[in-house]
């Protein structure tokens, strides 16, 4: 094991769980659990469906490195129950993870921050669509509150659809909400203890960067260089930093952007437990960097701490 660290014990590598986001985690997971073995480290997998936490328990870790996304892993339940277990883990704590789940809130807070993010309402089954089409505009898009890797999203360029959309959304979640579509680039922005990694460009033929094209789709182009000047690339990486310091993140995370066809950049969500897939983000930054996947596995490993806020 190198990284810097001293032996961190025996490592359980959290994945699967319950949440909609299954596949995805278990895929992170394992990919997490061959590297950490790789670098000599004693890990074993566990997916807490199958024995919930009495079951992690008895495996007595030392730390754990969560590679659960969604709910029940990724929006500060799980995290709160290690706080308990007096359980050294990886990623932000109780607090950040569940404000990080909750796209609304985290807006919130961006913009009681000053930083830029697009203007949204909640939606209802009641609720008044002319009026949400009058505030904010068309296209805008519908989201489930706490869910990740775009699943119940939808673009809406109608009136008439925005219905379906808000009813699309809430088979995955009972809070929704319309933003503001910003039209124009998507970035990406990873960060990795104080250290802001590259910011990746995302380009889908399709033009939306949904479920299939973040895991399933070989059409999906991530740009490395993002295409950015210097000054505008360090303008973003400031804005990521002060984005996920506003919600209280911790050892890694990643930040989602827009940048509109006059060059301002929109927040739009933070994510405080990313995919670690082949065909994921933050360790393509990393790899631009010079930071290897299990050499950013064990950086990740290295800032499990316990007692978060």
């Amino acid at each position: 094991m190198s990284a810097g660290s001293s032996d961190p014990g025996r490592v359980v590598v959290l994945y699967g769980g319950d949440s909609a986001e299954r596949e995805v985690s278990l895929k992170s997971g394992a990919a997490v659990l061959a590297a950490l073995r790789r670098a000599g480290v004693d890990a074993i997998g566990y997916d807490p469906a199958e024995g919930g936490l009495a079951g992690l328990e008895a495996l007595a870790p030392d730390r754990v490195f969560i590679a659960l996304h969604g709910r029940g892993g990724e929006d500060g339940t799980l995290q709160g129950a290690l706080e308990l277990l007096g359980i050294a883990y990886t990623g932000s704590g109780v607090l950040a993870s569940a404000l990080g789940m909750d796209k609304q809130r985290t807006k919130l807070i961006w913009q009681a921050r000053g930083l830029p993010t697009p203007d949204a309402v909640m939606l209802g089954p009641d609720a008044d669509w002319v009026a949400v089409v009058e505030r904010l505009g068309l296209p805008l898009i519908v989201k489930p509150v706490h869910e990740g890797s775009t699943l119940g999203i939808s673009i809406v360029d109608s009136p008439a659809s925005l219905e379906a959309a808000y009813h699309e959304a809430a088979r995955f979640d009972a809070r929704v909400m319309a933003e503001c579509f910003v039209q124009g680039d998507e970035y990406t922005v990873s960060l990795l203890d104080d250290q802001v990694l590259p910011a990746i460009r995302v380009e889908v033929p399709g033009g939306f960067y949904d479920y299939d094209a973040k895991y399933l789709s070989s059409d999906t182009l991530y740009h490395l260089p993002c295409g950015l000047s210097r000054e505008e690339e360090g303008e973003l990486a400031g804005l990521c930093r002060e984005a996920f310091d506003a919600v209280g993140g911790e050892g890694w995370g990643r930040v989602d952007v827009m940048r509109d066809g006059d060059g301002r950049f929109w927040l739009i969500e933070v994510n405080t437990s990313p995919g670690m897939t082949d065909h994921s983000l933050v360790p393509q930054a990393a790899a631009h960097a010079g930071i290897d996947f299990e050499a950013l596995v064990l950086r990740i490993l290295a800032s499990a701490g316990c007692g978060r806020a």
